[in-house]
């Protein structure tokens, strides 16, 4: 079984040694480094190449979301998980505009913490039920506020399935091949799907889908 090679980003020592004696028991599960601020977070994932970042957000020298803008630009096929002790929304969609694909709590259980690495490792997106529940809350009330309906039921069967194919992670090419379509074809129904949704991009479909419980 090809193993899953781990960065943590902290700035907290107690709290990264913690995390690495957690994570080096998890079959499968390599630590290959350690930062505690976020210019030397990316010096290392541009030397080690891992294929999960465990980023903090509250970090000196250049924070994690930002961190994790620059991880993504430069270094694509890395994953980042955000763990942070932040439940507000502001911070979950500016993580995922940053290109981070699961944000989870530092009160997570142990196994939110090792699902949410599987799950970025394998290009799929993971929320900590926590954040998941306060997003579709915000989102409900949202819509009572409105006094508008939901514009899910707009979409077609295969928007629906286009649509959480993307907001787990998978490109429009991954989607083509899994559906048999052609990447042209894909390309039209995301573009629909994000106008009939009023959205304007990926990363607010994803945090959509979380709102929605279409992934979790």
């Amino acid at each position: 079984m090809e193993r899953i090679r781990i960065l943590l980003a902290d700035d907290h020592n107690v709290l990264r040694e913690g995390m690495r004696l957690l994570l080096e028991r998890q079959p499968g599960f390599e630590v290959v480094g350690e930062a505690s601020d976020g210019r030397e977070t990316i010096v290392l994932v541009e030397d080690q190449q891992p294929d999960v970042v465990i980023m903090d957000i509250a970090m000196p020298n250049l924070n994690g979301i930002e961190a994790t803008r620059r991880i993504t630009e430069r270094c694509p096929r890395v994953g980042v998980v955000i763990l942070s002790m932040h439940h507000d929304e502001s911070y979950v969609i500016r993580s995922l505009k940053a290109g981070a694909r699961a944000y989870i709590l530092k009160d997570a259980l142990k196994t939110e913490l090792v699902a949410a690495i599987q799950a970025v490792a394998q290009g799929r997106s993971f929320f900590s039920p926590k954040v998941s529940q306060i997003l579709q809350e915000d989102y409900f009330q949202a819509l009572g506020r409105k006094g508008s309906d939901d514009t899910y039921d707009l979409l077609t069967d295969r928007e629906h399935e286009i649509l959480q194919l993307i907001a787990e992670g998978k490109t429009n090419k991954e989607v083509a091949n899994l559906l048999h379509l052609s990447l042209h074809t894909v390309d039209t129904h995301r573009t629909h799907i994000l106008q009939k949704l009023n959205l304007h991009s990926v990363p607010e479909l994803i945090l959509y889908a979380v709102r929605k419980g279409i992934i979790s």
